[in-house]
């Protein structure tokens, strides 16, 4: 029994211990030299760090983003217990300010992540000798100077410093000492000048990511010897030279971006080694030739983009029952010839762009196996057949974007066939030549954004049910034969009296899409937010006034209705319209008064209403200061303002000042409301009244600008 209850309480005095360490564990502050490091940081900045008592607690481990490690044991009798700061992360705290020199007295210090902030100078210049630093993200800041080349921390595995204003020349020299770094980013800095070699003692980094610099010239051969690299991403620089055979050896690449360089010559035939890539891109550079039969091969890319090159060839060298995971397919602006059926093939293809090249040969009605096709265009091209294309997409029930622009020259646009499409939401034939009408399928595409038909010769009216897409934000029709009034209800867009009525997110992933506007010019849109809320009736036969209601149109940034036959005065109520920046009413058969409402359209940056038949004073403040006299030419009885002075009869001088649309009223209102009309005046008074009024100074007997 004795020994029993010895037992119980050594036990008891055992447990007693551990506890006791366990709570003083548990109780460890952050060590007196990274509370003052920390201090001295926080007190460098311009704004306070949300979750930090600095000004009372002496326990920096129990800050946020603040971690610290776990002490060992300790004794009982032991009171100085101090846990070191390993980590210190930040992100997007809306930091501003400098970085202290203290954060390289944190020697202790594991992780560094203060990315996505306003910090601004150079970094510490001793941060990036700590021996124990792993992983620094500096990311998305203002930092600026000589980027930190000089590593002497034999730890570090991951160093971000991109989206800076950091200077200097890529100089891996470091790789002898930081030899298990596994990621580094430099991206969208200003780093300049060739690439140093020294890349081949990072034997273990895997990605690395140079884009959006200045660097220029060859890359240095050991960039090839790095075999663990799995990411490269070379775009956005100056780069130049052949692209050497030895990229071949990077065997565990599965991202290789090399677009908008200056890389030249032949693409090297060495795709059968990197059999993991999966996404290559070299958009933009100036290589010439045919396609490598091993690119045209590989079981594992699911995205190539090669636009805006010089290639050459057929397109029949992408082999569609090899590249079986091919989702992503981009040959624009190059000299590819031949027709395209093969590609037909390619069953998982959601994106392909074949612009602007020089393709031909009738549309294959093989492409209504694309079921996944979700982008498609072959604009500036010479396809034919527009029905077969049209019956064949129609299949494609995924497709959201259609660009089938400078194709089927002089065709019949298809109005008797029952085509839907359900899901586009953005259709453009323009500059086809197109003749006939307006067709009535294509009030059915209920989920319509982007239409343009633009630089066709349709004719006919437009039809009623175009204002019936709820999601339509922009309409050109523009340089047609379409002809009648402009339908009323063309003012109730739904898309344009609520632009956030319109379906949400990005439509195009990187395209370029180019839509003609002239003969001279054009406008290229890569996102749906690229494309202005826009109604683009100009050059065609339109006759019949501009609704007063196209003030309800609140979300329109370009209003086009120049070249048309349109009569009746310019309504005051476009005054509404607070977000036009572009309006254009030039060449039509408009009478009246320039209303002095629009004075208040602030974002206003193009104004014509040239060759018209308006009079009276043009408006002279707001954005009306900043238009040449050639928006106003072609009205011989405007006045003020680049023009002739008005005269006094007018009863308004240059200098008029921006008014209400309830004082936008007319002339003639203006004009009786000054006639005496007091009853009981004496006999000479009224005398003097009849006078005037047959002499034509109270009434003008010619005032052409008087509504009537």
């Amino acid at each position: 029994m004795g020994i029993t209850i010895l037992f119980f309480f050594r036990s008891l005095c055992c447990c007693f211990f551990f506890y006791a360490q366990v709570f003083i564990s548990i109780d460890a502050k952050c060590h007196p030299d990274d509370l003052k490091a920390l201090k001295s940081f926080v007190n460098g900045l311009q704004t306070p760090v949300q979750g930090w008592d600095y000004g009372s607690s002496s326990d920096c481990c129990s800050w946020k983003g603040v971690t610290c490690s776990n002490p060992p044991a300790l004794k009982l009798n032991d009171s100085n217990v101090f846990s070191r700061v390993v980590g210190l992360e930040l992100p997007g705290e809306k930091l501003r300010g400098n970085v202290s020199e203290s954060l390289g007295d944190l020697v202790q210090l594991k992780t560094l992540n203060l990315s996505d902030n306003f910090l601004t100078n150079s970094f510490p210049s001793n941060l990036f000798s700590l021996q124990n630093l792993e992983v620094v993200d500096l990311s998305s800041n203002d930092f600026y100077g000589y980027a930190p080349f000089n590593i002497t921390s034999p730890s570090i595995t991951f160093l971000d410093i991109s989206k800076n204003k950091l200077i200097g020349e890529v100089d891996p020299g470091f790789c002898h000492i930081a030899k298990q770094i596994q990621a580094l980013k430099l991206s969208s800095n200003r780093l300049h000048g060739k690439v140093l070699p020294g890349f081949g003692n990072c034997s273990f980094l895997e990605e690395l990511s140079l884009a959006s610099n200045f660097l220029s010239g060859d890359l240095p051969q050991d960039l090839f010897a790095m075999s663990k690299l799995k990411v490269l991403d070379l775009s956005d620089n100056g780069f130049s030279g052949e692209l050497s055979f030895q990229i071949g050896n990077l065997s565990n690449l599965v991202y290789l971006d090399i677009s908008f360089n200056q890389f030249s010559r032949l693409l090297p035939d060495v795709f059968f080694n990197l059999r993991t890539l999966e996404q290559f891109a070299a958009s933009s550079n100036n290589f010439t030739g045919v396609l490598p039969v091993s690119l045209g091969n590989s079981p594992s890319i699911t995205s190539l983009s090669l636009d805006n090159n010089s290639f050459s060839g057929s397109i029949d060298v992408i082999n569609c029952s090899a590249m079986v995971r091919l989702v992503s397919l981009n040959l624009g602006s190059n000299h590819f010839i031949g027709q395209i059926g093969s590609l037909s093939s390619c069953s998982q293809l959601r994106i392909v762009n074949l612009g602007k090249n020089r393709l031909d040969g009738d549309f294959p009605e093989s492409f209504k196996n694309l079921r996944s096709l979700s982008h498609f265009s072959i604009s500036r091209n010479g396809i034919r057949n527009l029905s077969a294309a049209l019956t064949a997409l129609q299949h494609c029930k995924n497709l959201t974007v259609l660009i089938l622009t400078l194709n089927f020259r002089g065709e019949i646009m298809p109005t008797n066939l029952n085509l839907r499409f359900e899901n586009t939401r953005l259709f453009v034939i323009a500059n086809c030549r197109l003749t006939g009408s307006m067709p009535p399928w294509m009030s059915s595409s209920t989920k319509l954004q982007i239409l343009d038909l633009s630089w066709n010769s349709l004719s006919g009216e437009i039809p009623s049910s175009i204002a019936d897409l709820q999601y339509l934000f922009y309409l050109d029709l523009s340089n047609n034969s379409f002809s009648g009034s402009i339908h009323r209800s063309f003012t109730q867009f739904h898309s344009l009296v609520n632009l956030s009525n319109s379906l949400k997110g990005e439509i195009f992933e990187g395209f370029s899409f180019f839509s003609r506007k002239s003969q001279s010019a054009g406008r290229q849109y890569k996102q749906l937010l690229g494309f202005p809320p826009l109604v683009d009736l100009s050059y065609n036969e339109l006759s019949g006034i501009i609704w007063p209601e196209f003030g309800n149109l609140k979300d329109l940034h370009v209003l086009d209705l120049s070249n048309n036959r349109l009569t009746g005065q310019i309504p005051s109520t476009l005054a509404k319209l607070m977000d036009l920046e572009f309006l254009d009413l030039s060449y039509n058969n408009l009478t009246g008064r320039i209303p002095s409402s629009l004075a208040n359209l602030n974002f206003l940056s193009m104004f014509n209403v040239s060759y018209n038949d308006l009079e009276g004073p043009i408006p002279s403040a707001g954005q009306f200061h900043t238009f040449p006299n050639s928006s106003f030419v072609g009205n011989d009885d405007l006045c003020g303002f680049q023009t002739v002075p008005c005269k006094e009869e007018f009863g308004a001088t240059s200098e008029e000042k921006p008014i209400s649309e309830d004082e936008d009223v007319d002339e003639s209102l203006r004009s009786l409301i000054k006639v005496p009309l007091g009853v009981g005046a004496a006999v000479g008074f009224v005398s003097t009244a009849a006078v005037c009024f047959f002499s034509g100074v109270v009434f003008p007997r010619e005032r052409k600008w008087v509504r009537r």
